[in-house]
């Protein structure tokens, strides 16, 4: 559950690109992969597909499935990582940004999308001298103008229909008052600001390279990259916001587009149309001819619902109790993505660039549990309200000891009070709590150590995280949960932004048949290694990505030096 406390209480085609004639074998070194290449720079475009939630495992099985599928093409037809993983924490904002800088969050800077920093001032904050840092970092849909609108507060008519007409450039639709606050400036934060690390976008725009993409809110203007002008055109409807049906009446309930896996389809089908109008050589909203984007893409979050969704539209979410194997629900949404992924290498075909564009499909995580029998969800509130209760009674006078924290399937507390004494405090607390919760068919079940696995306190936490114990970002408490634990008091089946196999085991899947010789690599590998990997496809240097420097982040193997 994303809880948010303040000191005083809870507050996944087309033929592409360039000669490289190297295969990609499971015998092959990794130094042999990346020094035998030989690199002809025909790579004019590349589109990066995310799907999030979905792993490496629904690609095998769909695959194996559907050989005929679009997905089987890409992937019999590309270079198959078949070992990625995704940086820790496992949550959309360091998945994606990961894959835009070549970074983890200790470089890029960015662990949630939903954090907090001891170094900023809380939002709204207009007088900053003499006040005390620590504060709340939500880039997410409550800092839109209007998180319930699709378009976020612009104020377009008749919608859901002109959302192509939204905004290029979101950062407009942010509320300045709902960002944290820089102490020194007394200014608020935006998102790209918030960011350490250069991106794709930065690097390919220094060029003179066009760039798009499209997310699920505003706030992802962060993928500017600190310069705050790396994409070109961003297209970020907001996926929080009330689900209308294509005759803008509400879908059942008053949902989101998240809570219903029909609602999510239309959502992304929005997406699909501006990809579809960029491949066409338009802006996402197909008013302006301005060319084919060097870097583009976008998200899906179809699969995403279906795998956390207890049931929609009828279907049962999810994957089949006691195995991997995707349920109906899970199952139509894999048939959905394989269907839009065709229509764009349809559309690459169509306007004759199968020979200058790759594609590549990950995902910015995974999602866990898997088998439904392994789900315990607990309610965390009542745990952090007992931690804060326990602390201010042995230090009379104390406010609460966890003032944030996001716990969705892992544990992240931030403490008012930093000191190697409070972070044992709560591990022990934690360590010796056991929580009850409720499993996938609505039975209980008990759990020692409050559902978790292994609790890093202090500067357990900053070594895990690689940055020093002062560092203002990390979590002061990070804790890994048994797997199937997800905290929330509500009925989702799957969560992500954990350590676990099932939240980073995702695909990487490069296809360019000119480019790349067919092959299934084992090697492993990180999502990381996609920013580098889309540089050199066009022939631009790894290196000037700043955490490219820094973490030394290699090159995908086999795509040539």
């Amino acid at each position: 559950m994303r809880v948010r406390l303040r000191q005083g209480g809870l507050v996944g085609a087309a033929g592409t690109a360039m000669a490289i004639g190297v295969a990609l074998t499971a015998g092959a070194t990794r130094a042999d992969l990346e020094h035998g290449a030989h690199h002809q720079h025909v790579v004019k475009h590349v589109l990066l597909i995310s799907v999030d939630g979905l792993h490496q495992s629904d690609v095998d099985w769909y695959v194996s499935k559907r050989p005929r599928s679009e997905l089987a093409k890409l992937v019999a037809g590309g270079a198959d990582y078949t070992e990625a993983q995704t940086p820790i924490p496992s949550d959309s904002f360091p998945g994606m940004t990961a894959q835009v800088t070549g970074g983890n969050p200790h470089t890029a800077g960015l662990y949630y999308d939903d954090e907090y920093s001891h170094a900023v001032l809380e939002a709204g904050m207009t007088s900053c001298q003499g006040q005390p840092t620590g504060g709340d970092v939500i880039y997410d849909s409550p800092d839109d103008k209007n998180p319930t609108a699709l378009d976020a507060g612009q104020g377009l008519a008749g919608l859901p229909g002109s959302i192509l007409k939204m905004t290029g450039t979101p950062q407009a639709l942010l509320a300045p008052s709902t960002l944290p606050v820089d102490a020194l400036t007394c200014q608020p934060i935006y998102p790209h600001q918030y960011l350490k690390s250069n991106t794709i976008f930065e690097v390919a725009h220094a060029h003179g390279l066009r760039t798009a993409w499209s997310d699920k809110h505003p706030a992802y203007e962060s993928l500017n990259g600190p310069s705050g002008r790396g994409i070109d055109d961003l297209f970020t409807p907001e996926i929080d916001s009330n689900a209308l049906k294509p005759n803008g009446s509400p879908y059942p309930g008053g949902v989101s587009w998240t809570g219903d896996n029909a609602a999510t389809m239309q959502y992304d089908s929005y997406k699909v149309r501006a990809i579809l109008n960029e491949i066409d050589g338009y802006d996402h909203s197909r008013a302006t001819k301005v060319g084919v984007p060097a870097i583009f893409g976008m998200n899906f979050q179809t699969v995403s619902t279906a795998e956390k969704l207890l049931r929609s539209d009828g279907l049962k979410g999810g994957y089949l109790p006691g195995t991997t194997t995707p349920g109906a629900l899970l199952t139509r949404a894999l048939d959905y993505i394989d269907a839009q992924l065709q229509a764009m290498d349809n559309e690459i075909h169509a306007r004759g660039l199968m020979g200058s564009t790759a594609i590549i499909v990950s995902a910015k995580h995974g999602q866990s549990p898997q088998d439904p029998n392994a789900l315990t969800r607990i309610k965390d509130g009542p745990i952090i309200d007992a931690i804060n209760a326990a602390w201010k009674t042995g230090h009379p006078g104390a406010g609460d000891l966890i003032v944030a924290g996001v716990d969705d399937d892992a544990w992240q507390s931030y403490l008012s009070n930093r000191s190697q004494q409070a972070a044992d405090f709560v591990k022990s607390y934690l360590w010796s709590h056991s929580a009850s919760g409720v499993t996938y068919n609505g039975g209980s079940r008990t759990l020692a150590h409050s559902g978790l696995v292994k609790i890093y306190a202090g500067r357990a936490s900053a070594q895990y995280f690689h940055v020093s114990e002062n560092d203002p970002r990390h979590p002061d408490i990070w804790g890994v949960v048994r797997v199937g634990v997800v905290y929330t008091g509500g009925t989702k089946i799957a969560e992500h932004g954990g350590a676990n196999p099932a939240d980073r085991d995702v695909p990487i899947v490069v296809y360019a048949p000119a480019a790349l010789t067919p092959r299934v690599s084992h090697h492993r590998v990180e999502t990381t290694e996609i920013a580098p990997t889309i540089l050199r496809l066009l022939g631009l240097d790894p290196n000037a990505l700043e955490a490219v420097r820094v973490e030394g982040t290699a090159v995908l193997p086999g795509v040539g030096s």
